[in-house]
């Protein structure tokens, strides 16, 4: 995978001249230098430690009055599940729809929900309840799949959610979606990929081989739920291997001593630019869930791009599949769709 990401940047001029590209081509010369990229965390068996229950024994602890938010039955709300976005090989990549049967006059809002897991668990469905709400208010939702590092390695998981988003676009006259209105949005790994797509938009040599279209994989806006902006910030934790393996090792195939700039290039704060669309962190009280976010906002502002912050005061990381926060977070994300896009 890396000699072809080499191979696409030595043939491509624009490439060469864009110091984003830089990073991966550092990667691609450390990698020569250290060990072979592991591939001890692709054991092919679908990871199960991160689930909404596993999520909520760890909370309830901390937090009694906590409560699991269950799936919504609005009778204005459809769903289309496993629909099929994309083929690697043989293996088909799902997603599923919610959408208002009672809103459909004027395209909508497209909003695409990225689990978390640490990149290596965590399942779509567990955002089921959060794009059953906001399909009520009005927003059309899809909960894409993508390939963990059980699976493949990074950047495979990124190419599955730049599909997703392409596959969208490509079908927004099908679910009455605004093309111009695709938001983003992700919850832990999930919301560091978000950022991810917000700063890499139609960028080549984060694109893949697999379902690429002519259609545009940037997005409108993102909503970042408690996702780290860099996996090499001081402020962060990504890469402490002492006791275990860590999720982003396993993810990159290389460690933080290994292969440094590699992480550096996976970081969406390498990319924050102009060209970001306006961002909505909502965040626990656990700071290194946020490593980089200041210095990622002050990007933002400088460049006249829109955000917003919002912070749950001692809450769990996983705040947004509870009560008393779901609710919140479901008003910030409304809120903040409808200042940008002045519905």
């Amino acid at each position: 995978m890396l000699m072809k990401l080499f191979d696409l940047y030595t043939r491509t001029p624009l490439l060469r001249n864009s110091k984003q590209f830089f990073f991966i081509i550092c990667g691609l010369l450390a990698a020569g230098k250290v060990s072979s990229q592991s591939l001890a965390g692709v054991t092919m068996t679908l990871d199960t430690s991160f689930t909404t229950n596993s999520a909520y024994e760890n909370t309830k602890k901390t937090h009694p009055y906590s409560k699991i938010v269950k799936e919504f039955s609005f009778k204005s709300v459809k769903e289309k599940k496993n629909i099929t976005y994309c083929k690697v090989g043989n293996r088909a990549l799902k997603l599923d729809v919610f959408y208002n049967i009672e809103k459909e006059k004027s395209p909508r809002t497209a909003i695409i929900i990225i689990h978390g897991g640490g990149w290596r668990s965590g399942s779509r469905t567990q955002h089921y309840p959060l794009a059953q709400k906001l399909a009520h208010l009005g927003y059309v939702c899809f909960t894409p799949e993508y390939r963990l590092s059980t699976e493949a390695l990074f950047p495979a998981g990124i190419y599955d959610v730049k599909s997703s988003i392409r596959w969208v676009r490509e079908n927004a006259s099908k679910y009455n979606v605004n093309p111009n209105q695709i938001v983003i949005l992700g919850f832990s790994a999930g919301g560091e990929i978000a950022s991810f797509m917000g700063t890499t938009g139609n960028m080549p040599l984060f694109e893949g081989t697999d379902c690429t279209t002519n259609i545009r994989s940037d997005v409108n806006a993102v909503v970042d739920i408690d996702g780290t902006l860099s996996f090499v910030h001081p402020n962060g934790q990504e890469g402490d291997d002492s006791k275990r393996t860590s999720a982003a090792t396993n993810w990159f195939g290389y460690s933080k001593k290994e292969n440094p700039k590699l992480w550096e290039a996976a970081s969406p704060l390498s990319y924050v630019s102009a060209k970001t669309p306006p961002t909505l962190f909502i965040n626990s009280s656990i700071p290194r869930m946020h490593a980089g976010r200041e210095d990622y906002i002050k990007v933002l502002n400088n460049s006249h791009v829109y955000s917003e912050v919002h912070t749950f005061e001692g809450s769990p990381h996983s705040f947004c599949l509870f009560d008393p926060w779901f609710d919140p977070t479901v008003n910030y994300i409304n809120n903040f769709l409808n200042t940008i896009f002045n519905k």
